[in-house]
């Protein structure tokens, strides 16, 4: 299993741990710099949700931006999908980069059974992705190895079937690794007895657990 020590060393290699543009401690959370002002992490983060809602974007990368610096693994993650998707901001795979990290960083060792623990694995399992493809014009290389370092805790520590399915076609397609059909079939089938039975709709990560049944089990076959 991937210790503490081990992430931030793959992660920090990067260079890039640091969180990205964070907002001066006394911005308000109403877009507005108002000094003396201070709210918990908890409720920028609730701030910047109902802003998101009402279709106020800058207000809420302002309070999103807020609570991640005060270390909010939530808007974190949250942060780290919008500039990954380009889903209000402009696309921006460096700046979401630097969020994963800093969250895989951070809460690597958290409980599995804690409620935020989903975000962490998510984290996990978007480095990997990266890894696996390296990011254009920075420092950051494809390398198999870190990716399937990434999947392997996410799908080991935290049960993350997304991960799992992930770890699975590595082994599957030989990723870095030779090719192990037994490994792939074990890690694929992990993945699709996560699977739902019944589609649902997902306001956090959640995997898309149709798709991933009938390719994990098309895979272990």
């Amino acid at each position: 299993m991937l210790t503490m020590g081990a992430v931030r060393i793959v992660v920090m290699v990067a260079g890039v741990a640091a969180l990205p543009e964070m907002v001066p401690p006394a911005r308000a959370l109403d877009g507005q710099r108002t000094p003396n002002v201070e709210m918990s992490p908890m409720e920028a983060f609730r701030s910047g949700t109902r802003a998101l809602q009402a279709g106020e974007n800058d207000k809420a990368i302002v309070s999103l931006q807020y609570a991640a610096e005060k270390g909010h693994a939530v808007a974190q993650w949250k942060l780290g999908r919008m500039y990954e998707l380009g889903d209000g901001v402009p696309q921006d795979d460096i700046k979401a980069f630097r969020y994963f990290s800093t969250i895989a960083n951070m809460h690597a060792d958290d409980s599995p059974f804690l409620p935020e623990a989903r975000f962490v694995s998510s984290a996990f399992v978007a480095l990997g992705r990266y890894y696996l493809t390296g990011i254009p014009n920075s420092n950051i290389r494809a390398d198999a190895d870190r990716a399937r370092e990434m999947f392997r805790y996410a799908a080991s520590y935290f049960g993350d079937a997304d991960a799992q399915y992930h770890l699975g076609r590595i082994y599957h397609e030989g990723r870095g690794v030779p090719k192990d059909p037994r490994q792939a079939a074990r890690w694929l089938q992990l993945a699709a007895n996560k699977a739902s039975p019944r589609p649902r709709r997902c306001s956090a990560p959640c995997s898309s657990t149709a798709a991933i049944r009938s390719r994990a089990r098309r895979r272990a076959d």
